[in-house]
């Protein structure tokens, strides 16, 4: 009996269990030179006179913990940009990526990474997480799931705490979050949550890109035309039907033959979302149970459809300055979602909000580079000490206005 008890103390005294927001290990993965950066540049597209080389980066990968929906932890992993040579504290910034569905991660400077790189480059701290589900992660990814997606970002950035404290970079008190796509909508969901948990943090500035923040309303409506990524909707089924028993645990209970085999196959996390469409119906919808899409169409309280208003992130108020960036011929987040946030908050009372279009001419990929730039501009006005924050660099921007002409 004393033996047990003994036993037991031990146990509780001396074992660590895997708690949120822990670091659980950390590589460097990469340290790039100027000259690799030029080459990145050069290969993604962005000249140098916009996007600034003004640091080498070393590349870091972190293991951290999280929590699945159900509160129990979970592992996660992400990337970390880390400007070299600092001689003064530097601002971190928050880049929350768009959909994957291909579970692997490169750590590769090419689209994502490489905005990453490109704030890094110019003396920002930049945490990238994967999700949850994706990378190195454990479980699988909850697609447009508000809380999960934030959860990853907030408990990533104090996992990277830790990690400064380890490799002794020094930040500032400076915090930007952005993100495009899926990202834009992760970047509101972050945004909320650290405003609303962590007040703690505060947030310098928000620029979501390309997000679809409406969840329950315009964006909803494409599953039923001609869509260019009907990839999207057994993603966003299969994970509403995780965390929210929408039906059966079965394909077949979601999708009618042959997508109900087909299906766990495709999202097996070994493709990508653009080798999955070319399996898929045109019309999204016709791949879902009837019986599913007339209870979307006629019950108000239907599960699917309150899951995708509780995942709604439009209808709050925050002081933080925050721009929306969006492409007007953007035709798969559709330029409506930045629009119905901007003006559901506005009306809330928010004071600084900016609506920011991007381009008029370009579609949803090529978007996120004019997106990024805009944001970044806009955020090294802050960074230089303004307030509110300004259009940003004139020379800069006439550039990008030549390029976007070309």
């Amino acid at each position: 009996m004393i033996k047990n008890i003994s036993y037991l103390l031990f146990a509780i005294l001396f074992t660590t269990p895997l708690l949120a927001q822990d670091l659980v290990s950390y590589t460097k993965v990469s340290s790039l030179t100027k000259k690799d950066l030029k080459e990145a540049w050069k290969e993604n597209g962005m000249p140098t006179i916009i996007v600034n080389i003004n640091n080498e980066i070393d590349l870091y990968e972190l293991i951290y913990t999280t929590k699945w929906h159900d509160g129990t932890s979970i592992k996660a992993s992400g990337l970390y940009f880390t400007p070299t040579n600092q001689k003064e504290e530097i601002p971190q910034l928050i880049y929350h990526h768009g959909t994957k569905i291909k579970v692997e991660r490169t750590n590769e400077i090419y689209r994502e990474t490489a905005i990453c790189a490109g704030f890094a480059a110019d003396g920002y701290a930049v945490i990238m997480p994967d999700y949850i589900g994706l990378g190195k992660g454990e479980k699988t990814h909850l697609y447009q799931h508000t809380d999960s997606e934030s959860d990853a970002a907030i408990d990533m950035y104090f996992a990277v705490q830790k990690l400064n404290n380890l490799i002794s970079l020094e930040t500032n008190k400076q915090l930007y979050l952005t993100g495009y796509s899926q990202g834009g909508h992760a970047c509101l969901a972050t945004h909320k949550k650290l405003q609303e948990d962590f007040p703690e943090i505060s947030i310098t500035a928000s620029s979501p890109m390309s997000g679809a923040y409406h969840m329950s309303g315009d964006q909803a409506d494409v599953m039923f035309s001609p869509y260019k990524d009907p990839a999207y909707l057994p993603y966003l089924l299969m994970t509403y039907n995780e965390v929210y028993k929408i039906t059966g645990s079965s394909y077949s209970d979601l999708f009618v033959s042959p997508y109900d085999s087909l299906i766990p196959i495709l999202y097996q996390g070994h493709l990508d979302l653009f080798e999955i469409n070319d399996y898929l119906p045109e019309i999204p919808v016709d791949m879902v149970q009837p019986y599913l899409v007339d209870q979307y169409l006629n019950n108000p309280n239907y599960k699917f459809k309150l899951a995708l208003e509780e995942n709604n992130i439009i209808n709050w108020k925050t002081d933080t300055p925050t721009q929306f960036c969006y492409c007007t011929e953007d035709k798969r987040v559709l330029k409506e979602n930045s629009f119905i946030a901007y003006d559901t908050m506005l009306k809330n009372g928010s004071p600084n909000l900016i609506l920011r279009k991007a381009s008029n001419k370009v579609g949803h990929i090529e978007c996120a580079g004019y997106a990024f730039v805009y944001s970044k501009l806009w955020f090294n006005t802050f960074k230089k000490g303004s307030v509110k924050g300004t259009k940003g660099n004139v020379f800069k921007r006439f550039a990008l206005s030549i390029k976007k002409a070309l």
